[in-house]
C-alpha cells in the first residue's frame, strides 16, 4: 500500500472527503500528530517510506528529500514553494504541485481585516478595556486613503476589489502588468519606491525569491509616511524584520499587521513586544472554506500524479 503524509495541521479539518478519497484508492494516510511544524530532523525520518506528501510550511530541504527514496509527488497545501528544494525535485523526478486559487479569498479577507484592525487599534483597545481602561484612543481613517498592493496576482487583486467599499486610491506593483485589470479598477501601476513614498497602507502579496528577500528594509521604510501601515500575509523574508521593528518602535511608521515571519513559530521576534503590531500564526488561509478547497485540491494533485505514473 502506498503511503502519503499530510503535514499541514488543518488538512481535512472540516470534511473527511479528502481522507476518504485516499482510502478509496488504497492509499495509507498519515496525519500530523505533532500539532506543529515539523523540523528537518523529524522529516528525515518521516519521509523514508513515503510515496507522496501534502506539505504545509515544513522544510523539504535537500537533506530531507534525499531520505525519501520512494517519493514521486509533493502536493503543496497552498502556493508558496520557498520551503521546498525545487532543484532537487527536478533532478530526481519528483513532481511538485500547488493548490492554486484555493485560498485567494481567505487570505484577501484576512489582509483587509489586518488593515482595519491596525488602523483602528482594535486589538489594543480590546486589551485595554479588559484591564479596566476605558479611555478613548484615537486611530486612523481608511476611507479615501491610498492603498499600495505589492504583488497583483490572484490574492492581490482580491484585496484591490475589497478596497472599493472604502473608496481607496489604488497603487500596484508586480513583475507582470495586467493592464486590463489595472485600467478597469483604476490602479496606478508603479514602482515599489513610489508606493512607499505615497501610500498610507501597503499590503504585501509577493512570493519569496532571491529578488524579493528583504525587499522591504530600512532604506524603503525611511521614505514612508509617518502614518504608514504595512500588512504582510505573504512570506516573512520579504521584510527585514529588524528594520521593521526599529521603524515601528521609533514611530517612523504607524503600525503593522504581520501574519508571516522569517522563522516560524516566531516566539523570539521583537515584533511581539510592540503594541502597534498585530501578529498572526501564518493563519490567513485558515478559513473553513479555504481548508476544504486546499484539502481536496491537494489530494486530487496526489491522485492525478499517481494515475499518470500508473501507480493506481
Amino acid at each position: 500500500m502506498m503511503k502519503v503524509l499530510a503535514t499541514a495541521r488543518s488538512f481535512a479539518s472540516y470534511s473527511k472527503e479528502p481522507i476518504n478519497k485516499l482510502k478509496d484508492n488504497s492509499i495509507e494516510l498519515q496525519l500530523n500528530t505533532k500539532g506543529d511544524i515539523y523540523t528537518e530532523e523529524e522529516l528525515k525520518e518521516l519521509v523514508k517510506d513515503l510515496d507522496g506528501i501534502i506539505i504545509g510550511v515544513d522544510p523539504l530541504t535537500k537533506d530531507v528529500l534525499k531520505n525519501a527514496k520512494n517519493l514521486s509527488v509533493i502536493s503543496k497545501y497552498g502556493v508558496g514553494l520557498d520551503n521546498i528544494d525545487l532543484a532537487y525535485c527536478e533532478d530526481n523526478g519528483i513532481e511538485v504541485k500547488i493548490t492554486a486559487g484555493a485560498n485567494n479569498d481567505a487570505v484577501a479577507d484576512y489582509a483587509f481585516a489586518l488593515i482595519l484592525a491596525v488602523a483602528r487599534r482594535v486589538c489594543e483597545i480590546d486589551a485595554a478595556c479588559r484591564k479596566g481602561d476605558w479611555k478613548k484612543r484615537i486611530s486612523l481613517d481608511i476611507k479615501n486613503k491610498k492603498l499600495g498592493i505589492l504583488g497583483l496576482g490572484a490574492i492581490g487583486k482580491q484585496v484591490a476589489l475589497r478596497s472599493r467599499g472604502f473608496d481607496m486610491e489604488l497603487y500596484g506593483y508586480d513583475i507582470f502588468e495586467d493592464k486590463e485589470f489595472n485600467e478597469k479598477h483604476n490602479i496606478k501601476f508603479t514602482s515599489v519606491e513610489k508606493i512607499f513614498k505615497e501610500c498610507d497602507f501597503i499590503s504585501i502579496h509577493l512570493p519569496l525569491t532571491e529578488d524579493t528577500r528583504y525587499l522591504i528594509n530600512k532604506d524603503l521604510l525611511s521614505t514612508a509616511k509617518k502614518e504608514l501601515i504595512i500588512v504582510n500575509t505573504a512570506r516573512g523574508g520579504v521584510i527585514n524584520e529588524d528594520d521593521l521593528y526599529q521603524a515601528l518602535k521609533n514611530g517612523q511608521i504607524y503600525g503593522a499587521g504581520i501574519d508571516v515571519f522569517e522563522e516560524e513559530p516566531a516566539t523570539n521576534s521583537p515584533l511581539l513586544t510592540l503594541d502597534n503590531v498585530i501578529v498572526g500564526s501564518h493563519c490567513s488561509a485558515s478559513s473553513t472554506g479555504a481548508i476544504d478547497k486546499m484539502s481536496m485540491m491537494a489530494v486530487d494533485n496526489i491522485l492525478e500524479t499517481f494515475r499518470k505514473q500508473g501507480k493506481i
